[in-house]
């Protein structure tokens, strides 16, 4: 009867109606246990915990009484009186709240799994971001009264000069600031500006699009949750020793624009504000399943063996903190490695750990052009041997898709090597050095700047920020993302929001409807959807 029939229940408690305000939609609130989907039944919990909430568990107690009575009870004499009584009693007072706790449970188990499977999802999705790539950047952490603080980086993320410009109230130097960073764009040939999208972002962004910095210069807006964090962590302190937080914060987001995958593995990923009811769920689980996500992606992407920090080298297969410091070491120690095999001079580095990380881990410019792709160098062998047998080098085979057309792959198979393995050689070749996520692109806003500036029927261009189970949340640059229901994401049924949209998709919204008290914005991309 639980199992099928139960009801979650939730209503307001006593007395706190205005403090639960932003749980209005569970004041008084009853579905199929069955069917409440995760994000509902986490909210509800959430709402719980905080003593705003009051949450039940069961099927009608009416039914489960019927069903007791017509099992237990044979006739209507003074002892069956007894026995049902003793019947209520007990299901009352021992077997519905046991039973209940057993289903609240399952019920959150259930619902963990599914919020750590969304989290993981997006959190995918937002370390294979494009990256800007190996440019000049100058990063801009936007305030109002305290400035804003300006870094310029070089192609390798280093920092070479900072300083604080204030354009925005009470100080509005707007001559001063624009003078400052043309100077700075001037001097250091700056290739792009990255934006921090918090407090002032929008307003920064918009000073710096009119005030012609530069004829070739991009302009770029950058998602900056997590960078607070990450400028007070113990990364932070031991990269720039030097520097206060919000210096480091500046940092982070330029580098987050030359390369999200680099700098977002040393922020905290629940940190990262993607997902849905992060904190709520099972943290071990949340944290199993989001290390394995990013050891998948840096693995899948590869990394740049003389530039990747000791913490992006955490997450290569094979390799560990240990060795992860025992290769910047090195690195430090005898300049940039020139082949993957002397990976084999670090200290600790075994055949084992060798055998597992090297195929992901590049080297540019390297004596052997095989390092600079996904080839293992347990497959050298076979590449040269194919190079040999076409009389070309090794560089040859790799830039012509010609060459590489004439080779009968089955005449490289042994007993230790297969078609499979031969097929997965043939697509590195195709793309050495070849980042898989494409290159970022600059995008603009439309003409509002705040949750006042919308109207009803306005349709404004917006990027992705976040997908869920009951749909997606989108920057139109009015400081509050807007949710786009499920409902609400194409023409047709959507069983799932992930299927639609991606996070950092460009897209076209609808405003449908404007929450004022609850700061809420209701969009819809029904009809625009491409």
């Amino acid at each position: 009867a639980f199992k099928k029939g139960a009801f979650i229940h939730s209503r307001v408690a006593r007395g706190k109606e205005e403090e639960a305000a932003k749980y209005k939609d569970y004041f008084d609130f009853s579905e199929p246990l069955n069917r409440c989907p995760s994000h509902r039944l986490l909210a509800m919990r959430r709402g719980e915990d905080e003593g705003l909430l009051r949450i039940s568990i069961g099927p009608e107690e009416e039914d489960i009484l019927y069903r007791l009575e017509r099992f237990y009870l044979i006739s209507n004499t003074a002892a069956a009186n007894e026995v049902k009584t003793a019947l209520h009693d007990s299901y009352k007072r021992l077997l519905a709240p046991s039973i209940e706790t057993e289903f609240r449970q399952l019920s959150k188990e259930k619902a963990d799994e599914e919020a750590i499977k969304v989290f993981a999802d997006n959190l995918r999705q937002l370390l294979m971001a494009p990256p800007l790539g190996q440019h000049r950047v100058l990063a801009i952490d936007p305030g109002f009264r305290t400035g804003c603080k300006v870094v310029v980086l070089n192609e390798s993320g280093d920092l070479l000069e900072h300083t604080t410009i204030y354009p925005h109230p009470p100080q509005s130097d707007v001559a001063m600031s624009v003078k400052t960073l043309k100077a700075l764009i001037s001097k250091y040939q700056v290739e792009a500006l990255a934006i921090g999208n918090g407090t002032a972002g929008r307003e920064t962004l918009d000073l710096c699009r009119r005030s012609e910095l530069g004829p070739h210069l991009q302009i770029f807006s950058v998602n900056e949750a997590g960078a607070s964090i990450y400028s007070a962590s113990p990364i932070a302190r031991e990269e720039f020793p030097d520097h206060d937080v919000t210096v480091r914060g500046a940092i982070s987001i330029g580098r987050r624009l030359m390369d999200p995958l680099a700098e977002l593995v040393k922020i905290d990923p629940k940190s990262i504000g993607v997902g849905q009811y992060q904190h709520d769920v099972n943290q071990t689980k949340l944290k199993e399943s989001l290390d394995r996500t990013v050891e998948s992606c840096v693995n899948a992407i590869g990394v740049n063996l003389n530039t990747a920090s000791k913490h992006l080298l955490t997450y290569v297969s094979g390799l560990g903190p240990t060795l992860a410091q025992n290769i910047v070491e090195y690195r430090q120690q005898n300049g940039p490695f020139k082949s993957r095999k002397e990976l084999l001079k670090v200290a600790r580095m075994g055949e084992k750990s060798f055998e597992q990380c090297a195929g992901f881990l590049r080297i540019r410019d390297g004596k052997n052009p095989l390092d600079n792709t996904g080839v293992h160098p347990e497959s050298y062998h076979i590449v040269e041997q194919m190079a040999k047998d076409l009389g070309v080098g090794i560089e040859d085979l790799i830039s012509s898709k010609t060459l590489r057309k004439e080779l009968d792959l089955k005449k490289y198979m042994s007993d230790s090597v297969g078609l499979p393995t031969l097929t997965d050689i043939m697509k590195e070749l195709d793309k050495p050095g070849i980042d898989p996520r494409g290159n970022a692109r600059p995008f603009e806003f439309g003409n509002v700047h705040s949750i006042q500036d919308l109207r009803i029927g306005m349709i404004l261009p917006g990027i992705v920020t976040n997908i869920t189970n009951f749909g997606a949340f989108v920057d139109i640059g009015v400081k509050q993302d807007g949710l786009v229901h499920i409902s609400q994401l194409a023409n047709q049924y959507v069983k799932n929001p992930a299927d639609i949209v991606r996070l950092n998709q460009e897209v076209q919204v609808k405003v449908v409807d404007i929450d004022l008290s609850r700061n809420r914005i209701q969009l819809s991309m029904k009809e625009l959807s491409k």
